[in-house]
């Protein structure tokens, strides 16, 4: 590997993240916060780290499968770094392990948070943060590349190498041509929802930090109370949709933002994934009726909210599930784990391996009656190949065992069973609030450092998808 080429690309990486760095500091000037020279000195140190590769590396349009790996994972580490670093030079409660759990959420667009009260953050800091998430939610590499002129291979080996090659099959462009559908439709439904939020009472500041963490999936707030702060149902609405939609594949919406709708109709996963949603939340709007709401419409309401809130991966509040039944908490545990769809912005299992280990089963089955029945799984009235179906579910294997794990390291710290399962769920699926001490309207401070760290690292797992960093571990012996 050319380490001079990964530390040119790792430069662009610090360059975006200086840029919006020195946004949120702006935001801060206008605010006349004491969050301004915490961002401005960490825009000034990301530039000059970024800048330094420039002067002295050649530009090169040819890069390895090796250096796309590692310039992905480097990146993401890299921007987790950089992010922190205002949070440190805040202070307050900001130690060097709450910063680095606090950007290492954002960035995975997690929306954990070790902070107990959110509104005292300046306004340039909650920018900053909200602003961590909606890098994150489209992919620090997918913004860089995006940005810059055509790379050539070294587009298509960077692009490859940050999206999960189950999102990638179902993108029929070339990949400069991806990563404008990718943008167009990020842009428009942070706008959207934006001009949707002002209309319906919320702030421009509140609006815009809402959407990038509505569109990223990430959950992070402005407020303590989450959602609930606004106690507005038109806002809540408005919020559902735009969860909804992110964690649709971005393919299949560009598709239908063109006029092309029958691709997203007939798409197997897709209605797989709002069916799921509907009966989840019917499930849990019966499980919580009369014993927590009156009315039918209040138990609607707040199921409705926190299901698919968990079920895209998002992790916002207007209730606290902590409360309900185990019937109700077992539901959105189970969401906790599959999430949305690939090729969106959610973390998670995704719903397209939960249609595929369906699929796999039904085959298993059939086959059991007729062994010499030759069948072949298929979605979208396509078959699957079988490298790919075994490599889905070794996927859902590895992760489940990687949560096994994780729990267990959680419980050796005297943390209750639920609070150590849902928050790992949590982390790894990019959720955020879990139950237990970890529910929707608490948060993660009270745990240990050893607990915190071993929850950034499910969260970089669950974001970065378990295959590339096995990978990326195992770079040194590749041929």
């Amino acid at each position: 590997m050319r380490l001079q080429v990964i530390l040119r690309y790792l430069g662009f990486v610090l360059l975006f993240n200086a840029f919006f760095l020195l946004i949120s500091a702006g935001i801060s000037i206008a605010s006349a916060d004491s969050a301004f020279y915490p961002l401005l000195f960490s825009a000034i140190v990301c530039f000059l780290f970024g800048i330094f590769p420039f002067i002295f590396v050649r530009s090169t349009f040819d890069i390895t499968s090796k250096e796309g790996l590692s310039i992905v994972v480097v990146g993401w580490l890299l921007s987790c770094l950089i992010g922190m670093m205002p949070y440190i030079l805040w202070g307050g409660v900001f130690s060097f392990t709450n910063a680095w759990f606090e950007s290492v959420s954002g960035f995975t667009t997690t929306g954990s948070s070790i902070l107990s009260n959110v509104e005292a953050l300046p306004q340039g800091l909650l920018f900053w943060r909200a602003t961590t998430h909606w890098i994150g939610g489209i992919g620090i590499i997918v913004f860089v590349l995006a940005m810059l002129p055509s790379k050539g291979p070294a587009a298509m080996i960077l692009y490859r190498s940050e999206v999960s090659p189950l999102a990638q099959d179902n993108f029929r462009y070339r990949t400069q041509k991806t990563l404008k559908v990718l943008l167009i439709v990020y842009l428009g439904l942070t706008v959207l929802e934006t001009l949707a939020l002002v209309i319906q009472g919320m702030s421009l500041f509140d609006a815009v930090a809402h959407s990038f963490a509505t569109v990223a999936t990430g959950g992070f707030s402005t407020k303590n109370l989450s959602v609930g702060h606004f106690s507005n149902l038109g806002i809540e609405i408005t919020i559902i949709i735009f969860m909804v939609l992110p964690g649709i594949h971005f393919g299949l919406l560009y598709l239908f933002i063109i006029g092309n709708p029958r691709n997203l109709y007939q798409s197997t996963i897709v209605r797989y994934y709002i069916a799921a949603m509907l009966a989840g939340v019917l499930l849990v709007t019966i499980s919580v009726y009369g014993s927590h709401y009156s009315l039918w419409s209040d138990a609607l309401r707040y199921s409705a909210f926190q299901v698919i809130s968990i079920g895209t991966s998002t992790g916002f509040a207007n209730a606290d599930s902590t409360a309900w039944p185990p019937f109700a908490q077992l539901i959105i545990i189970f969401f906790t784990l599959q999430c949305a769809c690939t090729g969106s912005t959610s973390g998670g299992i995704k719903a397209d391996r939960i249609v595929l280990l369906w699929k796999s089963f039904l085959r298993r089955i059939i086959k059991l009656r007729h062994p010499r029945a030759i069948l072949a799984v298929k979605i979208n009235q396509m078959t699957v190949d079988d490298e790919v179906v075994e490599t889905g579910l070794i996927y859902i294997l590895i992760y489940l065992t990687i949560l096994l794990i994780s729990s267990l390291l959680l419980t050796s710290f005297g943390i209750d069973i639920m609070t150590a399962f849902s928050g790992v769920a949590a982390a790894m699926g990019n959720v955020g609030p879990g139950f237990g001490s970890v529910g929707s309207l608490n948060n993660y401070g009270h745990l240990p450092d050893f607990v915190k760290w071993v929850l950034t690292i499910d969260m970089l797992v669950g974001r970065l998808e378990i295959y590339g960093l096995i990978l990326f571990a195992s770079i040194r012996w590749w041929k």
